[in-house]
């Protein structure tokens, strides 16, 4: 690629790509492959111009090299998502300067008369909107933009009705804007996060495959915790899958053969085989988006609030103004008041608060699926979290593999490999992981597999019952013999324990080291200090280890040996003590602990049940991003209460200015505009 340097600085090049006028797809396609180079810290793509500002910490000759081999033909395109958000603003963008070139051009080139039949034919709309509302037998806010329009109109005051339906036609630009923004932000970040599937071959194998790679008609396999990749029909099994990100249902539906299922839901008991329809990519950010769009999820209750509140208040106006009327027989101070409402800031400023906030959390590596979570992280004060993969890293390793009896350790590991990696979480992951290190293969030896929910794994290997958990599940439930009592006594305390047990007898201990995220200490004095008064880690390792952990971190409270059942229980006794309760986890046993909390958050690698009912998820790079979410649901409500104090208090001063006389209804309609424009623009702003 032909580029000219036009400035440059420590860290930073602005270039011009020598291409002629350049595409919407050719600057995604620029920004995301200069992104990807290694050292690059921000990319900014101007289509308008051709230029591009390059941010990067790395050598200069990277960067002129990168630059150098870019090709805008489509040979990077695979780097760019399916939606980039590009369009939407260049969409925008042109309908706003359309907007304010119209106004110009009518106010120099119009002449006043022809400008009051303009103005008259554009009135039209809003009083339609009006008499709608009224036919419908509601008093809104359509209703007192029609009459301030209709009495400007009949007083030949064409000026402040012209300015009155530019500023509301603004506002409704900004607010659409603002409000797709953000969806579109939300949407391309609640990607399915399914890389890899099982993948069934004729002779019945099953083979581990990119989902990229996977075409219509092939079989795939999904089971336990796992997430729909692609859209297909069930050829045999019996799963419940959670479908409410495509459906809305509340509750897990049951799938058999002959039924249809959808990529990004989820199989939350069961499995099934089924046939691909769809490959990857298919209609899924529609659909993501209509979820959106649709789910009440999108409103918090700041919002709900302050459109109820908007619309109760316009009653009040339209009194007020024919009271000012009866009282002064005033037409002008009556208009006066009619220009001035609070109803258009109060639905303009929340919703853009709320919105801007959601796509400042995404930004940020947050996702956020609506604003009243956001409420809910902002009036919470306790929060739950799971150890494993959250106050720990998600990628726990194995330590040691003991092995019983004469057996092999290697042999052990092996085994228990093959069946871990049917279910992937944190801790199957290290042990798949160190049969990888190890160069163990792990051919597929058993048959049918069977997950037990926070337990364990279950199958049949050379005619004997092989199960593989915790010692509960291991010892308790499956009544696996113990080898001599002394050898348990001397396992490593130090570590968590993961039981293998062939045909009825304990054959391995597999240790795990479960390492504590170093930032884990610096989070939860962080959250302490936003105000979250109560901590609580719960855990199903034993009491020594909870407590290890606990005195580590500095929560205040901890629980050991739970079930996912005892974490909902808590919540729900939380609840009953009148607290608002924020649950962090990822696994398959934490999901019913984050449905019953105020606000769910799951780590972005957890378990894709856990991501699926989850309200939030967060980065999996550290835990400062709980800090993040905390600090910015604080300020997204601050901003609203301050929104509603300068709301009321301004148009209520443009009132009784109004009502004097001090303000002719011109000015006052100018301020009233003016100012809701203000609080929105300023809602649009970051709110750090």
């Amino acid at each position: 690629m032909k580029c000219k340097i036009l400035h440059e600085s420590p860290g930073r090049i602005r270039v011009h790509f020598c291409t002629g006028r350049m595409t919407l797809r050719q600057a995604d396609i620029a920004e995301y492959a200069l992104g990807a180079v290694k050292g690059v810290t921000k990319v900014k793509v101007y289509d308008r111009t051709g230029d591009a500002a390059v941010y990067y910490s790395c050598p200069r000759q990277d960067i002129t090299a990168a630059l150098s081999a870019l090709r805008l033909d489509g040979s990077s395109a695979e780097l760019v998502p399916e939606q980039t958000g590009r369009a939407l603003s260049r969409e925008y963008e042109d309908k706003l300067a359309g907007l304010v070139i119209r106004k110009a051009l009518n106010a120099l080139l119009v002449p006043l008369p022809l400008r009051g039949i303009i103005s008259a034919v554009k009135s039209l709309k809003f009083i339609r909107e009006g008499l709608r509302s009224l036919m419908s037998g509601r008093l809104e806010v359509a209703v007192l933009d029609a009459v301030a329009i209709t009495v400007s109109m009949l007083r030949g005051d064409h000026k402040t009705a012209g300015s009155v339906m530019f500023l509301l036609n603004v506002g409704d630009i900004l607010d659409e804007w603002t409000h797709k923004r953000s969806v579109d932000d939300l949407a391309r970040t609640m990607s399915l996060g399914v890389e890899n599937t099982w993948l069934k071959g004729p002779d019945g194998s099953e083979v581990l495959a990119p989902v990229s790679e996977v075409k219509k008609e092939d079989v795939i396999i999904v089971r336990t915790g796992s997430m729909i990749p692609l859209d297909g029909k069930v050829l045999s099994g019996d799963a419940m899958v959670n479908q409410s990100s495509m459906t809305g249902e509340s509750v897990p539906v049951h799938k058999s053969e002959g039924a249809y299922v959808y990529a990004g839901t989820v199989v939350e008991d069961g499995e099934c085989t089924l046939q691909v329809d769809s490959t990857a990519g298919s209609g899924r950010y529609d659909r993501i988006v209509k979820m959106i769009e649709e789910s009440e999820k999108m409103k918090s209750s700041a919002e709900s609030k302050a459109s109820r509140l908007a619309d109760r208040l316009v009653p009040w106006s339209l009194g007020g103004t024919l009271l000012t009327w009866l009282l002064t027989r005033s037409a002008a101070k009556a208009v006066s008041i009619l220009m001035v409402d609070f109803s258009c800031a109060l639905k303009l400023a929340m919703p853009v608060t709320v919105l801007s906030a959601m796509r400042q959390c995404s930004a940020a590596g947050i996702t956020v699926k609506g604003g009243k979570f956001l409420e809910a992280v902002a009036e919470a004060d306790t929060v739950v979290f799971d150890k494993t993969g959250t106050l720990t890293h998600s990628q726990p390793r194995v330590a040691e593999v003991i092995a019983f009896d004469g057996r092999d350790e290697a042999e052990m590991l092996r085994l228990a490999a093959c069946l871990e990696e049917h279910y992937p979480h944190s801790i199957a992951n290290a042990v798949v992981l160190e049969a990888e290190r190890r160069g163990l293969l792990h051919e597929e030896r058993h048959s049918k597999v069977e997950y037990v929910v926070a337990h364990g794994i279950s199958s049949t290997v050379d005619g004997q019952r092989v199960v593989i958990g915790s010692r509960h599940f291991v010892v308790e439930d499956e009544k696996c013999t113990l080898p001599e009592e002394r050898t348990f006594r001397h396992l490593p305390k130090e570590y968590s324990h993961l039981y293998l047990a062939i045909g009825g007898e304990i054959a391995a201990v597999i240790c795990i080291e479960d390492p504590l995220r170093s930032e884990a200490p610096e989070v939860i004095k962080a959250l302490h200090e936003l105000g979250l008064s109560n901590i609580v880690m719960m855990t199903g390792d034993n009491q020594r280890t909870a407590e290890s952990v606990m005195k580590r971190v500095g929560v205040d409270r901890c629980f050991s040996e739970v079930l996912p059942e005892d974490k909902a229980a808590f919540i729900r006794a939380e609840h009953q003590a009148g607290r608002r309760v924020i649950m962090i986890g990822d696994g398959v046993n934490d999901s019913p602990a984050l449905s019953e909390s105020d606000a769910g958050i799951a780590i972005s690698t957890g378990a894709a049940i856990a991501r699926e009912i989850a309200d939030i998820t967060i980065s999996a790079d550290d835990l400062y991003s709980l800090v993040q979410l905390k600090t910015l649901s604080d300020l997204l409500m601050k901003r609203i209460r301050r929104n509603y104090r300068t709301i009321i208090s301004f148009n209520l001063s443009l009132i009784l200015l109004g009502a004097a006389g001090i303000l002719t209804p011109s000015v006052s309609a100018l301020l009233h505009n003016a100012s809701t424009l203000a609080i929105g623009l300023k809602s649009m702003t970051d709110l750090k």
